[in-house]
């Protein structure tokens, strides 16, 4: 059996979707994957369980990204063809059964229209693959132990400037935790490139203690690396969907974006807003109170924190 899987260009929605891909790898235990996805979001696939291929699209002039996908699709007679994109692609193809996710807003979280594309209820939680090299490479980086500190990791990057709370903002919330976690070690993740060094470095220059994990670790050496922290708070990023979808308490922190439809997705999330309209307030009007009180509260669900002191 042969599935493709079209998902997104961007790495957030990419690892939302991937609740629905591992329904399908759990599913149909005879099936053979390829996965079709943003340069971004490949990385996030390298260990999903029999992955035959991943068709990276480019973007290119006059939509020429769908012909060369076509082109490199239309010789295999798939199974399923499930195409998040809405596009006619998957209509042109050979295939047993296809379902097309149509595109436009709508109200809700985006994991319940990605199982609306399967009839799924509850939608299933996103999930994240990694391997022996990927833990191997974390666990050099966070030397978790028993007894030792608790690793805070903190995202102060997003796709754009308005998505992005304060560096200052992020260094006096450490703070705060640190005065009810003592002995806490922040974690500062970023992804590749120039611009996200430069959105963290203000936030590892005024926290010389913090581990670095900007862009110095693949996809699922990330993945792989959030695991071991105790708690992740970021902006509205792919980060923040990759932390949760990775199991770590995920808090994310919301302006103008709508949480109610890209809040974290997991088994022990949550969100902060900045007062106003929701999707259109400044990030900056967000108070560090408000934030690391919803952090405490977060510790204290995941059984970090005891409730005397996420109520300080």
């Amino acid at each position: 059996m042969r599935v493709l899987f079209i998902t997104a260009t961007r790495l957030g929605d990419a690892v939302l979707s991937t609740g629905l891909l591992d329904h399908l790898v759990r599913s149909w235990p005879q099936a053979r994957f390829t996965i079709a996805c943003g340069p971004v979001a490949a990385g996030l696939f390298e260990r999903l369980p029999r992955r035959e291929r991943t068709l990276v699209m480019a973007k290119q002039r006059f939509d020429l990204h769908w012909l060369r996908l076509w082109l490199r699709c239309v010789t295999t007679r798939w199974d399923l063809a499930i195409d998040l994109r809405g596009s006619a692609v998957t209509l042109l193809l050979p295939a047993r059964r296809r379902r097309v996710m149509r595109g436009g807003r709508r109200p809700g979280h985006r994991t319940r229209h990605l199982a609306a594309v399967l009839g799924l209820d509850p939608p299933p939680l996103p999930v994240v693959w990694t391997g022996q090299a990927d833990e191997a490479a974390a666990a050099a980086l966070l030397p978790a132990s028993p007894v030792g500190p608790p690793f805070i990791a903190l995202g102060p990057t997003a796709n754009w400037s308005g998505k992005v709370w304060p560096a200052r903002h992020f260094v006096a919330l450490f703070r705060e935790i640190e005065a009810a976690l003592p002995g806490a070690v922040p974690v500062i993740v970023a992804g590749p490139g120039e611009a996200e060094r430069a959105m963290a470095t203000r936030v590892l220059e005024a926290l010389p203690e913090a581990i670095d994990l900007c862009g110095r670790l693949p996809l699922a050496g990330v993945a792989a690396a959030l695991r071991r922290c105790a708690l992740f708070v970021g902006n509205d990023s792919g980060l923040m969907h990759l932390a949760a979808a990775a199991g770590t308490p995920t808090l994310g922190l919301f302006g103008p974006s709508r949480a109610e439809e890209y809040g974290p997705a997991g088994r022990c999330t949550g969100f902060v807003q900045a007062p106003g309209p929701s999707g259109t307030a400044p990030i900056a009007d967000l108070s560090v109170a408000a934030v690391a009180e919803a952090a405490l509260l977060l510790l204290e669900r995941a059984g970090m924190l005891a409730p005397a002191l996420a109520a300080r």
